[in-house]
């Protein structure tokens, strides 16, 4: 049965349910009952009720369930699918942990989350460790060219395991876009360093917990705080007051220079999406991800009549 073959949903905790579905099917990537509950945005439920809209949804046609998986379409690959990608994040996680500490040894950095894939327990075999980074006011730029530097020097510019793409500075936590995409990736950012400035984050982003209102903030406890040690500290005396805000700036205007030289084509607008770049702020996504998904869901929520 294809979407436009489904009466239209009029209940609405049915409509929340298929709506979180058909997010996560951008990526081919079914929910378990608890999953949907969180990323329903529907207040006035809880898992069990969840579990039992979706039982009876299942019985009127509505949704596919595949072993412990929903989803609206009839594609039984997918479950085998999402468990290898689970699999896989079992792997890539204790990385992500050894590349958060050392990400967090590096001057200026205040907080290391991980984003993307990873940070929803999903690994497909193209897949990187992206990380968002929060960084001290001023030093964003220079933080960003030493990790960077690092990648291509050690790492010999593999992305893998080091994808640094979206910094933001202590003074400038909360998001600028808001929309669906950005809440989805916010309320599942997974902290790996500096557990103070998460709960900042948090606060300073509550706006997309207002989107997804059942979607836990992660626990805390274990996850380190900031702190400096010795080599940081000294690092980060190096660079003070008027000669470290000319080498943020020059930083920040090499980089801004190649990128408008290597995406040329890019309209302002399209730049400023893509590759945000201010002192605050530093936005690496060329691909322009966040508009695909969009669009892509703006068309699945026409095709299926809810």
């Amino acid at each position: 049965m294809t979407a436009s073959a489904h009466q239209a949903v009029e209940c609405p905790i049915e409509q929340a349910l298929i709506k979180a579905l058909l997010y996560f099917e951008i990526f081919s990537y079914p929910l378990t009952a608890e999953e949907v509950f969180h990323f329903a945005r529907y207040r006035e439920t809880s898992v069990q009720e969840v579990s039992e809209k979706l039982q009876g949804m299942v019985e009127k046609g509505l949704v596919y369930r595949f072993g412990r998986f929903y989803q609206t379409r009839d594609e039984p690959q997918w479950e085998a699918r999402r468990l290898d990608c689970n699999q896989r994040a079992d792997h890539f996680l204790p990385i992500a942990r050894r590349m958060s500490r050392l990400i967090g040894a590096f001057p200026f950095i205040r907080a290391v989350f991980v984003s993307g894939s990873l940070s929803k327990h999903c690994m497909r075999p193209d897949s990187d460790i992206d990380f968002f980074l929060i960084t001290e006011p001023g030093r964003l730029w220079l933080a960003r060219t030493m990790l960077v530097l690092f990648k291509k020097i050690f790492l010999l510019n593999s992305h893998k395991y080091f994808c640094v793409n979206y910094f933001v500075d202590t003074e400038h936590l909360e998001i600028e876009d808001k929309n669906l995409f950005t809440a989805t990736e916010t309320v599942t950012l997974l902290p790996l360093y500096g557990r103070d400035w998460y709960e900042g984050f948090c606060k300073a982003n509550s706006w997309a917990w207002e989107l997804y209102p059942n979607v836990p903030q992660r626990p805390t406890p274990g996850i380190a705080p900031h702190k400096k040690g010795l080599l940081k500290n000294v690092l980060e005396k190096l660079l003070p007051g008027k000669f470290g805000n000319w080498l943020d700036q020059k930083a920040m205007q090499s980089t801004v220079a190649f990128w408008k030289k290597k995406f040329r084509h890019f309209d302002r607008e399209k730049f400023d999406l893509a590759l945000r770049s201010r002192r605050h702020i530093s936005k690496h996504h060329p691909l322009h991800f966040q508009e695909k998904v969009l669009n892509t869901l703006a068309r699945r929520l026409r095709e299926f009549p809810v």
